[in-house]
């Protein structure tokens, strides 16, 4: 095999943070472990692309959710109904396995004075879904951060996915979706502004009213 450089960070390269370098390798020694030859040329090229997806993959940590949502419109009219944003589709990553996780989130919300571009709601569950995650924490930042920035009368989050860590692996159950919920404010305390979300979201009566 040919030598490799040795680990170390090369010019302009944050110390706190593995170099491209050090990531590179890291998928070299994976691949060996895997039982394959990392210098064998079809996988030559593999790390440094692997390395690139991992940047697209997790590009949710170079944002801050709540910088996000700080410009708000308040000519509203006086609109204070639900304010709703639904399917919209997200690809994350499991935080125990690395495998993806696919599926829709429907966020609502009920404003007070200010509301926000629909594109914030889709950009937000992007930025959360872009980072190492499990589902039940990922619909609980969504929905805290919009009860946060916006304060509004009630926020409300349902999150439905499919897991690679359990369809292609472990108990290999394809076709399994598992539902989250986070209910805040009058989503939580008032049973028919709950059930208007779910009907909405196209949920049957009854489904959700125990949600948290």
């Amino acid at each position: 095999m040919t030598a490799r450089k040795p680990l170390t960070l090369l010019e302009g390269e944050d110390a706190a943070k593995p170099s491209r370098h050090q990531a590179e390798e890291a998928v070299r020694v994976l691949i060996r472990w895997a039982g394959d030859d990392p210098d064998r040329e079809s996988l030559l090229k593999t790390p440094a692309r692997v390395v690139r997806s991992f940047e697209e993959f997790f590009a949710g940590y170079g944002a801050d959710p709540e910088d996000l949502l700080k410009r708000t419109f308040e000519e509203t009219d006086g609109y204070d109904e639900m304010v709703l944003l639904r399917d919209i589709r997200f690809e994350s990553h499991c935080e125990h396995h690395l495998a993806p996780f696919i599926g829709k989130a429907h966020v609502a919300y009920l404003p007070r004075r200010r509301v926000i571009g629909i594109s914030k709601l889709a950009r937000l569950v992007e930025i959360f879904a872009r980072r190492l995650q499990i589902q039940e924490k990922m619909t609980a930042q969504i929905a805290n951060t919009i009860n946060d920035v916006l304060q509004p009368a009630g926020v409300a989050v349902v999150v439905e996915a499919a897991h690679q860590c359990m369809t292609t692996r472990g108990v290999h159950k394809p076709g399994v979706v598992m539902v989250t919920s986070r209910m805040l404010g009058a989503f939580r305390d008032n049973p028919s502004t709950r059930r208007e979300f779910l009907a909405m979201i196209g949920h049957p009566k009854g489904v959700g009213t125990d949600f948290v």
